[in-house]
């Protein structure tokens, strides 16, 4: 039983952590947005790698007027997300495991 209890303990820091990474890239890939980097440049790829498939799917939810403002708010939707995924599953996990100990 406490290996199962430090299975889902390790699962809810991994999960913290990727979600605070990624979080990191999508606050680094708007930051280099607004100065119109080169994009042959490996990081700039990488970024847009990591974000633009996630931007894209969010985009496809959002109303038709978002897209007349000049204003992409996809990122801000997918950081709201990410907070949302990290304030509610990783506690969520954390108190499954401290309900299997008792």
């Amino acid at each position: 039983m406490h290996a199962l209890v430090y299975l889902i303990v390790a699962i809810a820091k991994i999960l913290h952590l990727l979600i605070n990474l990624y979080t990191f890239v999508v606050g680094f890939a708007v930051l280099l947005s607004w100065v119109s980097p080169d994009p042959s440049n490996p990081i700039v790829h990488m970024l847009r790698t990591l974000t633009e498939p996630v931007f894209r799917q969010v985009r496809r939810f959002l109303p038709r007027t978002f897209f007349r403002t000049g204003i992409d708010f996809s990122p801000m939707i997918v950081l709201f997300i990410l907070i949302l995924l990290d304030t509610i599953c990783v506690p969520l996990l954390y108190d499954l495991a401290a309900s299997l100990l008792k």
